[in-house]
């Protein structure tokens, strides 16, 4: 049973990583835009996402996935031992909790260690402005 919950763990954290591609800047086609054209546009997007790392500037939120993992096993263990000490074993219920939540908030933890850092974003985004583009989201 443990090993299948692993595979199962396993197996949604790398579809999850697989199934898309980094978020990228959505530029409003403003005057600057129209005169330089997208070639050029998507170069320059290209060119302050290396500025923003080369500056230390971590893309993803990064200590995620521990964090989340330690957190669903605290939640899971104590809300699953107390309810092991209205129903009894509470040291099994409070171990099979944990083993649970850590499983959740790993998973949890590993979906969101791939979302864009707000300050990698706004990096981006200031870096394009200086150059005269309007970022209207990211997609």
């Amino acid at each position: 049973m443990r090993t299948k919950l692993l595979v199962a763990v396993a197996m949604t954290v790398g579809l999850g990583a697989c199934a898309s591609s980094p978020p990228r800047p959505v530029l409003y086609p403003n005057a600057h835009l129209q005169q330089v054209g997208r070639a050029v546009a998507d170069r320059d997007i290209a060119e302050c996402r290396q500025l923003a790392l080369s500056s230390g500037v971590s893309e993803h939120r990064e200590g995620q996935v521990g964090r989340k993992a330690a957190t669903g096993a605290a939640i899971g263990g104590a809300s699953a031992g107390a309810w092991g000490l209205v129903r009894g074993s509470a040291g099994e219920r409070a171990l099979a909790g944990a083993a649970a939540g850590a499983a959740a908030g790993t998973v949890r933890g590993a979906i969101q260690s791939r979302e864009t850092s707000p300050v990698f974003r706004n990096f981006v985004q200031k870096c394009l402005r200086d150059k005269g583009y309007e970022v209207i989201g990211w997609q």
